[in-house]
């Protein structure tokens, strides 16, 4: 199975990092949440700069990550996501600096979290968000949601299925992303979050649809099950990304 791969080449990447990271920026972390709940009228979309994924291969070659960042900001994305998982994503850790340097969004770092040095890493290299996977931190989620509050970084949860949703609202998370990708097949089914969003939404969280919006009548159809959108092959595959960013934010 894929996630089995990635976790087994990130566990090596772990067993590598030292055990302390220096002090992070002093300048206050952005908040994904606000900035979502502060959209404006507009639909909230988190753009991920994501150059190659496990289903796609390579999406995009050569991204200036600082200059990708300013194209997508000023075409009205509420955060960014920047994957920095290397083997089967395209990223490295130093892709959250270069991005950070080019613009004063919210900026998530998109990795398989498995250990706590991780988080740690996470506020040193100047995330204001990180995303926690319930299908990979199991019983472990309760406690890296807290590392990352204490640690000023905003979790966001991502889940699957209703079991994974209700462990993520045990926790003090308000970002719930619901992964219309199944991570053991990698197969889409945007009816996901039309199944889940019902029982995240009573308990007032900020819910994230994550994967499989394609264009903006997707966006439309699945908008009123969710507050935000994180989309990231769509607009990295397309010739124009701000032009796709910009049809995805006024749907």
């Amino acid at each position: 199975m894929i996630l089995d791969r990635i976790l087994e080449k990130t566990r090596k990447r772990v067993a590598q990092l030292p055990a302390r990271f220096p002090e992070p920026p002093a300048k206050k972390p952005a908040s994904m949440v606000e900035a979502i709940r502060n959209r404006g009228g507009k639909n909230a979309i988190i753009a991920e700069i994501k150059c190659a994924s496990p289903s796609r291969g390579v999406i995009r070659r050569n991204v200036d990550m600082a200059m990708m960042a300013g194209v997508l900001a000023r075409s009205g994305c509420t955060g960014l996501s920047v994957l920095t998982e290397p083997y089967f994503f395209g990223g490295t850790e130093q892709d959250i600096a270069r991005v950070k340097s080019a613009v004063d969004l919210p900026v998530l770092r998109k990795d398989f979290i498995i250990d706590e040095r991780q988080i740690a890493q996470s506020r040193a290299l100047g995330a204001d968000a990180v995303l926690l996977i319930a299908a990979v931190l199991k019983d472990d989620l309760p406690r890296f949601v807290d590392l990352a509050l204490d640690s000023h970084l905003e979790p966001l949860v991502e889940v699957h299925t209703l079991d994974e949703a209700e462990s993520a609202l045990a926790t003090k998370a308000t970002l719930i992303g619901i992964n219309n990708r199944n991570l053991a097949t990698l197969g889409i089914d945007r009816s996901t979050t039309r199944e889940i969003s019902r029982q995240i939404r009573r308990q007032r969280k900020v819910i994230v649809s994550e994967s499989g919006m394609r264009n903006a009548e997707d966006i439309q159809e699945m908008k009123e099950y969710c507050d935000a959108f994180l989309i990231g092959s769509s607009i990295m595959s397309h010739e124009q990304p701000e032009k796709k960013l910009e049809e995805f934010v006024c749907a």
